[in-house]
């Protein structure tokens, strides 16, 4: 099975919101590597001859600003427990802070018209799938809701578009259109928000001390 680093999640964070965002400028060469442990590097400027080039994508992008500090109390009361759960998953921590803002806004009594609850807005069959017996138990809710996505980031090869389009509208929503984002427009702007706020808490994408040892 192949590893993704933080560093390469970050850099698919930059594809990703290329893909999704209409303003773009000079193209971006990325290329792809994987070490002798399985785990694959994404990088725009390749250190040795093992890197291959696998995508250009476009950079300039304005994303409105996102002030983290103003965030209410409930973002501190929960960032223990979904760092505790995101090292045991591997997922990006960022990642699932940004899921969160965009579900719930830390809320963990939050219900939306669909009938989802909680911090990651779980719906009844995800929580039953994954053994959630109390959607408004924010830790059991926390704990669904990151499996769910490392289970999405599995199965869409670590691709973040896919996977978020999956978390909003399911992912065989996501097949069904041949593995793209499904052409609603609460998915697809949803995936643009999270997108956003994600790319928001990396300064340097590329420096390789963002990846994990």
């Amino acid at each position: 099975m192949q590893i993704y680093s933080r560093q390469t999640l970050a850099l698919a964070l930059m594809l990703s919101i290329g893909c999704v965002a209409s303003e773009r400028s000079e193209a971006v060469e990325i290329y792809r590597y994987v070490d002798s442990k399985g785990r694959v590097h994404l990088t725009d400027r390749p250190p040795h001859n093992g890197y291959q080039l696998v995508q250009k994508a476009g950079k300039g992008l304005r994303a409105p600003r996102i002030n983290f500090r103003d965030k209410d109390a409930n973002r501190k009361r929960f960032a223990g427990k979904i760092a505790e759960v995101a090292r045991q998953y591997r997922v990006p921590e960022e990642l699932i802070h940004a899921v969160i803002t965009i579900e719930s806004a830390y809320d963990p009594n939050a219900v939306s018209r669909a009938g989802a609850v909680g911090l990651m807005q779980l719906m009844p069959a995800t929580a039953k799938r994954y053994g959630v017996a109390n959607r408004r138990d924010p830790s059991a809710n926390l704990t669904g809701g990151i499996r769910y996505l490392k289970d999405l980031l599995l199965r869409f090869d670590s691709n973040l578009e896919l996977a978020l389009a999956g978390y909003n509208a399911g992912e065989k929503a996501v097949e069904k259109f041949g593995n793209r984002i499904p052409p609603f427009a609460e998915t697809q702007s949803y995936v643009r928000k999270v997108l956003e706020l994600y790319s928001q808490q990396f300064a340097e994408p590329s420096d390789p001390a963002l990846a994990d040892t």
